[in-house]
């Protein structure tokens, strides 16, 4: 998608050209990329609402039937420290599901979306689920226990469910707290990719609710998907 290249392109811009680092860095990014995201949607689609990490949020959306669901930099600490692991959000929600979406991952100069993504063939050996580099749930270690799978840290939502549509890992488990702009767009992408993708219990992921708390999530290969979904349950019940 477009805005997602763009939006990327303008967070490598800014760090290469800012002069900021640190907290400073991230917030200059966060900041900028959120208004052109909004002012691009304005432009393009003026009747649509826009949900987003850095704006206010207009209840209005709830009664619109085409919202917007962006975080217009995913992974601050990583884009702040000049890693590749974090990305660009942008989804399309219509009469009640995603539609379309796709992930910016500027970092490794690529977008992943809806729009023809194609899901990677299975990996061989040990599984690998991605992690969070700096606060992984319990909950994932007790699954990985249960696979014998491998621990694969890395940044942002959107990469780690980005690494599942490439083929890096198998599974991407989060237990930890996460909102609609978190998810949104990995989740659409990875669905079109026939990835399966629900919350921990195996209920539908609903996104523009009035309550944007959406904290958790699994998106995995299909043909893992019983396995990963049994070792969750048997965790959840060992907590």
């Amino acid at each position: 998608m477009a805005l997602a290249r763009a939006a990327g392109d303008l967070l490598l811009e800014i760090r290469d050209d800012s002069g900021l680092t640190g907290r400073g860095l991230g917030d200059e990014g966060d900041a900028r990329v959120h208004e052109f995201l909004v002012a691009e949607l304005d432009a393009q689609r003026p009747a649509d609402s826009v949900l987003s990490e850095e704006g206010a949020d207009d209840t209005a959306r709830l009664s619109n039937s085409r919202v917007w669901i962006v975080d217009p930099l995913d992974g601050t600490r990583e884009y702040s420290e000049g890693r590749e692991d974090f990305a660009v959000h942008v989804a399309l929600w219509q009469d009640g599901e995603l539609v379309a979406g796709a992930v910016g991952l500027p970092g490794l100069g690529t977008v992943l979306s809806t729009g023809g993504v194609e899901g990677a063939d299975g990996r061989a050996g040990p599984l690998r689920l991605a992690v969070s580099r700096t606060r992984a749930p319990e909950l994932v270690s007790r699954v990985a226990a249960e696979l014998s799978a491998e621990l694969v840290p890395m940044g942002s939502a959107g990469f780690k469910v980005g690494a599942v549509v490439r083929g890096v890992v198998d599974a991407y488990v989060h237990d930890g707290g996460q909102y609609e702009w978190d998810s949104a767009a990995p989740v659409a992408v990875a669905r079109a990719a026939g990835l399966h993708a629900t919350r921990i219990d195996g209920s539908t992921l609903e996104y523009n609710q009035p309550d944007v708390w959406l904290p958790d999530l699994v998106v995995t290969r299909q043909e893992v998907a019983d396995r990963v979904m049994g070792a969750i349950q048997t965790a959840r019940k060992t907590s």
